[in-house]
């Protein structure tokens, strides 16, 4: 056996090398310089393949994992729910209700070239959308096709009707799917507090890669400020194909999460009362603009915030509603702004307290020294000695001192102490505009709604800077009652009033129930001079000549300022009342504001005492 197989090599080779001779092929060493030419360009092949390989498995390796998973894997996003908001009883005063929804596949859209005209057509005949809207919405969401394609929603909460037709139609690229609305109960009652949500737009997903262009998110207030935790986590739904678009088996699911709820600090009721009030007491002054606002001085809660006029939130997502939208956003009464937290404006006479109590602090006077107001202030004309400039008092007002002074509200008195006359050096503006800024005004409160204005703080190189001149010892005066280029915010306003109201101690102010009693700013080393100013406050009340005398019959003690603005060339006047109860063991402190008022602060009182009335028959009592 073994002879066999060795023949039959043989015969092979015999073959091999007969095969060779006949071809005139010869066999000779090579020598060293081609192969090793040889072996550096198969080197060099090696290498280039090599990194390409490298470069596409490393390099781009998460891109074409996501390619992959696009071609391989069919998504169904499931909606998830905002999380809800409530009042301080646990009333729900935002929620989100399951709707049924049209949605336009814009990356299908776009491949079916041939098709658009007629599904433009169809949209337009059920839905009532032009295609330049269509395509206005497309661009909006999809300013880059090549990096993101996002789905838009053509119509939310679609009637019974538009449900049918689109039913029937069966357009292609357009999905109806359940999504959610959001739902406000109240609605103008506390539209500016929580605001409103709206569809994404192009800035929004640009900022924010969780989102989707199907998504909702806080566009104002509440909604907004709290938007991150407020956004629900959509659910995934997923199928494994292969190349050929067959499925092959489930994917990864995951299940949708609805986004974290919010307690506020809103008392409900209190709120539709004050609303009310506001709403009534402006109707009957032939006024539409006003805030009002109620805070707990303790714990800086805001238990109220009313802004008129207000609005319905309830219309930026319902169907049909595009002219409501368009009246809301081109209002000149602005009904979308925030007044409260974004207006700016002079305090008037409500900064008085605070002058008080700087003039007290710096020794400029003391509560008892007295002051005669014959209802104006006369300064010398160095030019002119028989023309003397006369800044002027609301009306004559006699001998006074702090107390009397705070309840009647002396304008000679305070021109005194902040600019001084008399044998009183007065403040200046430069201490004044100290003294403002350690009671939080010109800085925001940090209060949690968007928008917060910081206000203004005046100073003598402000003036001249902007080209107005030197500053003034008029201006001083001006100042010092709150008249000229002061500007607060309401919230502001009301912040230091309740720290006054609370022996120092300026809570930051809060909607967020978790988040209350937070220390602004400290000035309880002040409670002697505070003190002193709360006797005025109250005096304000039980004086028979105090400026909220109208008061003094409620069965709770009150401690109150009020003010008058002078605003447009003097041509009319924003009214102000502040004021806290109870006096001995502050509760509530409350701002009412009424913009250009007939009679000044005397329109403002009665609205506060019936809300004071009102909180201490259904809250203190």
């Amino acid at each position: 056996m073994e002879d066999k197989d060795y023949n039959i090599v043989a015969f092979e080779e015999s073959l091999s090398d007969d095969w060779s001779r006949d071809l005139g092929v010869r066999e000779v060493p090579l020598k060293s310089r081609p192969l090793l030419f040889l072996g550096a360009v198969i080197f060099l092949i090696g290498a280039v393949l090599g990194g390409r390989l490298l470069f596409l498995g490393v390099g781009k390796g998460e891109a074409y994992a996501k390619r992959a998973d696009l071609n391989l894997n069919l998504v169904d996003r499931t909606p998830a729910p905002r999380g809800e908001i409530f009042s301080r009883e646990g009333v729900v005063l935002a929620d989100s209700r399951a709707v049924f929804s049209a949605k336009l596949n814009v990356k299908e859209f776009l491949y079916k070239q041939g098709e658009q005209a007629q599904i433009l057509s169809e949209i337009e005949k059920i839905l009532g959308l032009r295609s330049e809207e269509v395509w206005s919405l497309i661009n909006e969401k999809n300013t880059d096709l090549d990096e993101r394609v996002e789905p838009i929603i053509l119509s939310e909460d679609l009637g019974q009707n538009e449900l049918l037709a689109l039913k029937s139609a069966k357009i292609p690229t357009i999905k109806i799917e359940e999504t959610y609305k959001r739902f406000y109960p109240q609605g103008e009652t506390l539209a500016s507090v929580l605001g409103y949500v709206g569809l994404v737009t192009g800035k929004d997903l640009a900022e924010d890669p969780r989102l989707t262009g199907e998504d909702y998110v806080g566009k104002a207030g509440l909604e907004a400020f709290y938007g991150e935790s407020l956004l629900g986590t959509p659910g995934v739904a997923t199928e494994l194909r292969n190349a050929k678009g067959e499925v092959i088996g489930p994917g990864k699911n995951t299940e949708a999460k609805i986004g974290e709820s919010l307690k506020t600090t809103i008392d409900l009721e209190f709120q539709k009362y004050f609303f009310s009030r506001m709403k009534s007491g402006l109707r009957s002054l032939g006024r539409t603009t006003g805030v009002g606002l109620a805070f707990n001085p303790k714990t800086g809660e805001v238990l109220s915030m009313v802004t008129l006029p207000s609005f319905d939130n309830n219309i930026f997502h319902e169907s049909g509603k595009s002219a409501e939208r368009t009246e809301l956003l081109t209002s000149p009464l602005r009904p979308l702004f925030n007044r409260a937290v974004s207006g700016a404006y002079s305090p008037g006479s409500t900064i008085k307290p605070l002058v008080g109590v700087a003039a007290l602090a710096e020794g400029v006077v003391d509560p008892q020294k007295s002051v005669f107001s014959p209802g104006y202030l006369d300064v010398p004309n160095p030019y002119d000695p028989e023309k003397p400039t006369r800044f002027l008092d609301w009306r004559y007002q006699g001998t006074i001192n702090l107390y009397s002074a705070i309840a009647q509200s002396s304008n000679v008195y305070f021109y005194t102490v902040g600019g001084g006359a008399f044998d009183v050096k007065g403040l200046g503006i430069s201490r004044l505009r100290d003294w403002w800024a350690e009671f939080g005004l010109g800085s925001k409160t940090g209060i949690d709604l968007p928008g917060e204005a910081s206000g203004f703080l005046p100073s003598a190189d402000w003036k001249e800077s902007s080209g107005r001149g030197p500053w003034l010892l008029g201006d001083t005066y001006h100042a010092s009652i709150g008249q000229g280029d002061l500007q607060v915010t309401p919230v502001q306003l009301l912040d230091y009033i309740a720290g006054i109201a609370n022996g120092g101690k300026i809570m930051t102010p809060t909607l967020n129930l978790a988040e209350i009693g937070k220390l602004r700013i400290d000035l309880s080393p002040l409670l002697p001079e505070i003190t002193e100013v709360q006797k005025g406050m109250r005096a304000t009340v039980t004086s028979a000549i105090g400026t909220a005398h109208l008061l003094n019959d409620l069965p709770v003690k009150v401690a109150a300022k009020t003010g008058s603005a002078q605003i447009q060339n003097n041509a009319s006047e924003n009214a102000f009342f502040v004021g806290y109860a109870p006096y001995d063991d502050p509760e509530i402190a409350i701002l009412v504001l009424i913009e250009h008022a007939k009679e000044g602060s005397l329109n403002a009182v009665p609205i506060a005492k019936d809300v004071l009335a009102w909180y201490y028959e259904h809250r203190i009592k």
